[in-house]
């Protein structure tokens, strides 16, 4: 019996408004948070203004839908929300006190 195959996550970002680093710096924060949890995460380059997430095969977060681009804890949250639920992101779970 093999094991599920690791959820993928992509991001596809604009390259016409030159997002691929911000795209590429949530990829590598959701690799570093994640590790062996995710199968890979994916820079797809895209125009017309375009900034998607997706984990598996959830759409966690589009720029136009959700008003600009998600703060990187709350990315994290969604990404494991929609592939390991009920997984601890430690600092990032606990409760902020402004």
């Amino acid at each position: 019996m093999t094991a599920p195959a690791s959820p993928r996550v992509t991001i596809t970002y604009c390259t016409q408004c030159n997002w691929l680093l911000r795209a590429g710096w949530m990829a590598q924060e959701l690799l570093s948070t994640f590790g062996t949890e995710l199968g890979e995460v994916a820079l797809v380059p895209g125009t017309g203004g375009i900034f998607q997430v997706t984990a598996g095969y959830t759409l966690v977060w589009d720029r136009k839908r959700d008003s600009g681009f998600p703060d990187i804890v709350t990315l994290k949250k969604l990404v494991r929300d929609a592939v390991v639920p009920g997984r601890d992101l430690g600092h990032a779970d606990r409760a902020r006190s402004d």
